[in-house]
């Protein structure tokens, strides 16, 4: 009976805190581990300082350069803008099982896209293209053709990816195609409608 009381006799509090680490002692194990990765320690934090700088200078010097350069530099700006804005947005709800099934489902997107831009920027700059190409007999006749039959062309550009749209379609694919293509239009409404409007200001006024 003895020994069995010296054997199960309770661990002391001693032996527990014997084995319990301090938080100090933690808090320097994890800056032994992550001390390589602080910014005080870097050896190349002045080089990613500079490259920063020298992006920041290239892209303010460049920004000068485009509203130097006028009016239709700035609107091409704008439209590259547009461009890459358009490809993330379409990117976001796009899924690449269902794509490998659609081919060419992602080109209409960008039909549309660009048919939109015709629509928009058309109505924007065709007073100004007249004015522009006076000078030559063969390109005033051809945009003025075009101007003539602006509002034509764009429409019967929607209705063939319209039309595209409805060929394209596929057994249990209707959910995700149908998604797409309200996202599409969704897309055409945020990006043209903001962006129209800033065309239009930049040919009124760059700064006024």
């Amino acid at each position: 009976m003895q020994e069995d009381n010296s054997t199960s006799s309770p661990v002391t509090p001693a032996g527990r805190i014997r084995h319990r680490r301090r938080s100090n002692e933690v808090s320097s194990e994890v800056n032994k581990t992550n001390g390589s990765q602080l910014l005080v320690d870097d050896k190349n934090k002045y080089r990613s300082m500079w490259i920063r700088v020298y992006s920041s200078i290239w892209m303010i010097g460049g920004f000068v350069l485009i509203i130097y350069m006028g009016h239709l530099y700035i609107w091409a700006m704008v439209v590259v803008i547009q461009i890459f804005m358009a490809r993330e947005l379409f990117n976001l709800l796009r899924k690449a099982h269902e794509d490998r099934r659609l081919p060419g489902f992602r080109l209409l997107n960008w039909h549309f896209f660009f048919t939109a831009m015709l629509f928009v920027y058309g109505r924007i700059l065709r007073q100004r293209l007249v004015n522009t190409v006076t000078s030559d007999r063969f390109l005033y006749q051809l945009v003025s053709s075009f101007i003539k039959y602006h509002m034509v062309i764009c429409y019967f550009l929607y209705i063939a990816g319209f039309i595209w749209f409805i060929l394209t379609l596929k057994k249990k694919m209707y959910k995700y195609q149908f998604g797409q293509f309200a996202w599409t239009h969704m897309i055409l409404i945020v990006v043209f409608t903001q962006s129209s409007f800033t065309v239009a200001n930049i040919f009124e006024g760059i700064i006024w």
